[in-house]
């Protein structure tokens, strides 16, 4: 009841009997469900802030508790972003492998599992952590299946942009974890990522651009040429160095947070504008080089969240 109709094969034509499903690939398939990799991106920026909340080592047994909630309520949303897309990732060939198009799991199977997940973070949290970091993710898990993949991925080619709230959840609960309130330091962070995101993932979405034009997914790339979509990048970037700045007055650091986020700034800004240029040029395919800013994206956070977690040791 929650898919639009897109032409393309059936979803569940590859194993779809049990002999077809043995018990190790099942396990597999719903591990595949919670999008492992994503959730990786997740804690890395949940786990740092809790040493920043703390000034310290935070109590590991609640970092334990906070790391497998933050998991599981990632990971239930992830399933039912599947079980609701699994028509279009039936026609894309970057998600023609996903458990619910080969039928190693069923839709109502995925179902049942995303929202058992996100019933049992929410429990986890509130009962182990606090009720301010289980509201706070229960929020964003909230968000990402009823704002972004319900309302927003097929309507919108700002998809990513608002859809990217709900990556920016975990910040404020690894905060929240440790302090039960909020205050500016960890939306300093919220706003980081919220700016990080589409360029993150516009370059991404360029390479791809056929298979979501294929799906009738409005990406930003489907939309507006690469031109566009390179100038938006640039934009966001700048936005987001800026507001990575912003944490070293807010909150006192040491001289490793602001000599770290204006380092790292630098080499993506150089990036960003690399894009830009080749766009501008006129360059396509392999040359425009669009995923190494993808990749460079990634390594980005990491190195800005350890500068996050290590800063507080040298004030």
């Amino acid at each position: 009841m929650f898919v639009t109709a897109v032409e393309s094969r059936p979803a569940g034509v590859i194993g779809s009997t049990p002999a077809h499903r043995p018990l190790g690939a099942r396990v597999g398939a719903f591990v595949a469900l919670t999008k492992p990799r994503i959730i990786e991106l997740l804690l890395m920026s949940t786990v740092p802030v809790m040493f920043l909340a703390q000034r310290g080592v935070p109590n590991l047994l609640l970092v334990l508790e906070v790391v497998l909630g933050g998991y599981l309520s990632a990971g239930g949303a992830n399933a039912l972003n599947m079980y609701i897309d699994r028509d279009i990732d039936a026609v894309m060939s970057r998600t023609e492998r996903r458990p619910l198009v080969t039928g190693m799991v069923s839709p109502r199977e995925a179902l049942v599992f995303g929202i058992a997940l996100g019933v049992a973070s929410t429990l986890w949290l509130g009962l182990l952590v606090n009720w301010l970091s289980s509201a706070l993710a229960l929020g964003g898990y909230l968000f990402y299946v009823l704002v972004y993949t319900l309302g927003l991925k097929r309507r919108t080619a700002q998809n990513i942009v608002w859809g990217g709230i709900a990556g920016c959840m975990p910040v404020l609960v690894g905060w929240a974890a440790v302090r039960d309130s909020l205050n500016l330091v960890p939306l300093v962070l919220f706003l980081v990522i919220f700016f990080w995101t589409p360029p993150h993932y516009w370059p991404l979405s360029m390479k791809v651009r056929e298979d979501y034009a294929k799906a009738g997914v409005p990406m930003l790339p489907v939309t507006a040429g690469n031109l566009a979509v390179a100038r938006q990048i640039v934009i966001y970037s700048w936005v987001m160095v800026a507001v990575s700045m912003a944490l070293w007055p807010l909150d006192h650091t040491s001289w490793l947070y602001p000599t770290s986020a204006a380092v790292l700034g630098a080499f993506w800004l150089k990036e960003a504008h690399g894009l830009y240029a080749r766009a501008k040029a006129g360059v396509v395919g392999a040359k425009l080089k669009e995923m190494r800013l993808f990749h460079w994206s990634i390594t980005y956070l990491t190195l800005l969240m350890v500068a996050v977690a290590v800063d507080p040791f040298l004030r």
